[in-house]
């Protein structure tokens, strides 16, 4: 049996498509006796989704760079 705390780490992987065939595994196993971590991977998946839903991306590399530049030019 894994800890809550390793379950949370496997949680977080698993989100990202990281988590391996034995972790994921493992985790199930966990999810079933661990009501708690279950709420947790449950409000993991959601927010997974509500993020996708949003359609959110970050600034690229050359983005970021003139917002600093302005903000030096400005102070």
């Amino acid at each position: 049996m894994i800890s809550c705390e390793k379950a949370a780490d496997i949680c977080t992987k698993a989100q990202y498509n990281e988590a391996t065939f034995v972790e994921r595994l493992k985790l199930k196993f966990h999810l079933i006796y661990c009501k708690v971590c279950a709420a947790y991977a449950k409000q993991n998946t959601k927010l997974t989704s509500l993020c996708s839903k949003a359609n959110l991306h970050s600034l690229s590399e050359t983005e970021k760079e003139k917002m600093k530049e302005s903000i030096r030019r400005q102070g």
